[in-house]
C-alpha cells in the first residue's frame, strides 16, 4: 500500500442517556468519518443487554447493514468507532469495537491511539496463556482488565480497568460499555482529543473531536482530561476517576495541522483558526512574489487562505476536487500509478493559474510522491511558476502514537536537504513553517504541552523498540 499522507487510525463517538440513542451515535460517528475510511462499527446497550455490529467501509456502509435486532432496539447507550489499519493489517477481525463477556458481563471497548508497549504487552499475555484473535492492540487491554477482575468480585469492574490502565504507556482514548454504562478514558498525556457535550435532552455524547457535538446538537462541556476516566452510570449518574497524574501533556501537533475537521475545537482551541494562523505564520518567515495563492484542497485551504491574507496575495481555488475518490494514500486495487490517483483526484482549473506566478500551500509533505504530481499537473495546465510553502516542519521521524508514518527512511526529508528537494519537486521555491512558527498558532496550552516527535524525534514515551512498527488500534 503507498501512502502519501499519514493516516490517523481511528475516531471515536458514544452516546449515553437521552433519545434517539442509536441516530446521534450514527450521526456524531459520520461527522467523524475523515479519520476513518476503512472500517466502521458500533455497539448498543438496552434492555438488558448488548448488541455489536462491525463492518468494512464507511460508517453509512455499517449502519445500513445493521441487524433488525439493533434497528428495532430501545438503546440506552451506544459507543461506536471508524478505523484506519496500518498497511497489510486491514482484516474485518480488527474492526472495533470489540466486545467480550467479562465475569458474566459483556465489555465493549473501542481504542483511538496507539500503545508503544504493545509488543512487551502481548508477549507477558500469550506467556500467560491469553488466546489472542486478533493483530489489534486493543485487544490486549481486554485481556488485561480480564486478569485484573480475577483478583476482585465482577462488580469492581472499573476498579479492574482503572488497575489495567496503568500498565499501558502510549497514545489512548478508549469508550468502553457494559449494559450499564459508558466510560471514557484519555492516557496521561493526552495525546489523542475526547471531548464531552450535552445532549439537549439530557443525553451525554463524547467524542474525538467537537464537530460531532455541532452537527448533533451537543453543547460541548470539557474535554476528558489526560489521566482520567469518566463513567456515565444508570440513572444519569456521572463519575469521574483519576486513574494516574498528568505529569506532562504531550497533545499531538498534527491534529491541528492535518486530521481534525476545521469546524472542531481540538485541545481548547479552534482548528479553523490554528490552520489560519499558521498561514499566516509562514507568510511571515517565507514570503513569495506570486501572482496567486492556491491551496490543496482540502487540508491545506485555511493555511492558504492565512497565507495569502498576510502577503495581500489574491486567493483562488487552482483545483477542482472529485468528492467521489478516495484518498490518494489508498490504492484498492495497488495497480493504477499514483500519478493517475491524483489526476483522478484534483484537476488543475487552467483558467485560474495559466500564465501566473503560483503558490501552492500544503498542509505537509511526507513522501513527495502525491506533490510532485500535483506540481506537474499546475505546470501542464500552464502556471508560470510553482511555489510551495508547507504550513508545518519537515517530516523526519515516525509516530508511535496513534499516526500511521511510514519509516523515516521513506521520508522525503530525510533523502535530500531542501535544494533537492525542490529540484525534485520541480517547484521554483520551496519553504516550510519553523516548529516555533507552528507552535506560536496555538492558545489554550503551552507550546511545550505538544508532541512534534515526528518532526524532532523527541518521543515522550519511549516506544518498546524504534526499529518496529507499532501494533495498530
Amino acid at each position: 500500500m503507498t501512502l502519501e499522507h499519514p493516516r490517523e487510525h481511528c475516531g471515536l463517538c458514544g452516546v449515553s442517556g437521552g433519545e434517539s440513542v442509536l441516530a446521534l451515535t450514527h450521526l456524531g460517528l459520520h461527522a467523524l468519518q475523515h479519520r476513518g475510511q476503512e472500517a466502521a462499527g458500533v455497539m448498543l446497550a438496552g434492555g438488558g443487554t448488548c448488541f455489536l455490529h462491525r463492518a468494512r467501509g464507511l460508517v453509512d456502509d455499517a449502519f445500513d447493514g445493521l441487524p433488525p435486532v439493533m434497528r428495532g432496539l430501545a438503546a440506552e447507550r451506544a459507543i461506536a468507532h471508524v478505523r484506519y489499519s496500518t498497511a497489510g493489517d486491514s482484516s474485518a477481525a480488527n474492526a472495533q469495537p470489540l466486545m467480550v463477556e467479562i465475569a458474566g458481563q459483556k465489555l465493549g471497548i473501542a481504542h483511538n491511539g496507539t500503545l508503544c508497549n504493545a509488543a512487551s504487552l502481548r508477549l507477558e499475555l500469550l506467556a500467560d496463556g491469553a488466546i489472542l484473535q486478533t493483530t489489534s492492540d486493543t485487544e490486549l487491554v481486554l485481556h488485561l482488565i480480564a486478569r485484573a477482575l480475577r483478583k476482585r468480585p465482577a462488580t469492581q469492574l472499573w476498579d479492574a480497568v482503572a488497575e489495567s490502565l496503568t500498565r499501558l504507556k502510549g497514545a489512548y482514548a478508549f469508550l468502553l460499555l457494559t449494559k450499564d454504562c459508558m466510560a471514557a478514558v484519555r492516557d496521561p498525556m493526552g495525546f489523542r482529543p475526547l471531548s464531552i457535550g450535552d445532549l439537549p435532552d439530557d443525553g451525554c455524547l463524547v467524542a474525538s473531536e467537537t464537530i460531532a457535538h455541532t452537527v448533533t446538537g451537543a453543547r460541548p462541556v470539557r474535554e476528558v482530561e489526560p489521566g482520567e476516566m469518566v463513567i456515565w452510570g444508570p440513572g444519569g449518574r456521572v463519575e469521574s476517576r483519576r486513574f494516574a497524574p498528568c505529569v506532562r501533556r504531550a497533545h499531538c501537533i498534527f491534529e491541528h495541522v492535518y486530521f481534525a475537521r476545521p469546524g472542531s475545537y481540538v485541545f481548547g482551541d479552534s482548528v479553523y483558526e490554528v490552520r489560519k494562523a499558521m498561514g499566516r505564520q509562514l507568510a511571515r518567515e517565507a514570503p513569495v512574489a506570486a501572482d496567486v495563492v492556491i491551496p490543496v484542497p482540502d487540508s491545506g485551504t485555511f493555511a492558504a487562505l492565512g497565507f495569502a491574507e498576510e502577503s495581500k496575495l489574491p486567493f483562488d481555488m487552482g483545483f477542482t476536487r472529485n468528492h467521489y475518490v478516495g484518498r490518494t494514500f489508498i490504492d484498492p486495487g495497488q495497480r493504477l500509478s499514483r500519478r493517475k490517483l491524483v489526476a483522478r483526484k484534483l484537476q488543475p482549473i487552467a483558467e485560474a493559474v495559466a500564465g501566473r506566478r503560483v503558490c501552492l500551500v500544503e498542509d505537509s509533505i511526507v513522501r513527495g510522491n502525491t506533490c510532485q504530481a500535483r506540481v506537474r499537473t499546475l505546470r501542464d495546465a500552464g502556471a508560470r511558476e510553482v511555489h510551495m510553502r508547507v504550513s508545518c516542519p519537515p517530516h523526519r521521524c515516525g509516530c508511535y502514537f496513534g499516526i500511521d508514518f511510514p519509516e523515516s527512511g521513506q521520508l522525503l526529508a530525510n533523502q535530500a536537504p531542501l535544494e533537492q528537494m525542490r529540484e525534485r519537486l520541480r517547484l521554483d521555491s520551496l519553504a516550510y513553517l519553523s516548529k516555533d512558527g507552528m507552535l506560536s498558532c496555538v492558545r489554550r496550552y503551552r507550546p511545550e504541552d505538544y508532541c512534534c516527535a515526528c518532526f524532532d524525534g523527541r518521543y515522550p514515551v519511549e516506544p518498546d523498540t524504534l526499529d518496529e512498527r507499532p501494533l495498530p488500534c
